[in-house]
């Protein structure tokens, strides 16, 4: 990932463009090695966090087979239709929007429409679409939508690591035994503090509290 930061030499610098390299990096035998590996952490995990980048060493078929063991968690770019029967998943707003062919843009009978699809289509329990400034909705078969607006200023530093801040959380607050929606508010205010901070950054627990 190379990341492009524009501003003035003395001033506060921000992201304007992440151009990203690579391809399909693995083979059968990483690939099984990596399973094997996963199996065994699996063993003393209370939590599984997944994240696609497309270089074909996540496969569907091998994490859709561990949900049933621990609260698993899917963020996927490229394949997020493809993973069936988690825990949850939490994908931004064009993810959501390239997925289903729609365009949600600030209709929100479009929003509750495309996540309810989505939550269908995907068989999670739930599902947790991450939309920046506007904040996050939450999705659960049988219980009303959740909206929550954002935790702090839309004055954003630099929104390196936010989606990865956001799940880790999620999936975190899950492990421990949170609900949906106390996961997303702890998200939340995780993704809002991330990015009032420059670079790859983490979110400490005293910060979360």
């Amino acid at each position: 990932k190379m990341r492009i930061l524009a501003g003035a030499v003395h001033g506060q610098r921000q992201q304007i463009v992440r151009m990203d390299s690579g391809g399909p990096l693995a083979g059968n035998a990483i690939r099984q090695a990596a399973n094997d590996r996963l199996l065994s952490a699996l063993r003393k995990a209370d939590g599984l966090l997944t994240s696609d980048y497309g270089y074909d060493l996540v496969r569907p078929d091998m994490v859709n087979a561990l949900a049933a063991k621990v609260p698993a968690t899917i963020d996927s770019r490229f394949r997020l239709t493809e993973f069936h029967g988690l825990t949850a998943a939490t994908p931004n707003e064009p993810e959501v929007e390239a997925a289903l062919g729609v365009r949600i843009g600030d209709d929100p009978s479009v929003l509750e429409s495309a996540g309810r699809s989505l939550l269908k289509q995907l068989k999670h329990q739930a599902l947790l679409i991450t939309r920046g400034k506007d904040g996050m909705a939450l999705f659960e078969p049988g219980r009303k939508t959740v909206h929550i607006p954002i935790h702090g200023s839309d004055e954003i530093a630099d929104v390196t690591g936010a989606g990865d801040t956001v799940i880790a959380t999620f999936t975190l607050a899950l492990a421990a035994g949170a609900s949906y929606e106390e996961a997303a508010r702890l998200s939340n205010c995780a993704g809002g503090i991330v990015v009032m901070k420059h670079g790859t950054r983490p979110v400490y627990a005293a910060e979360l509290a």
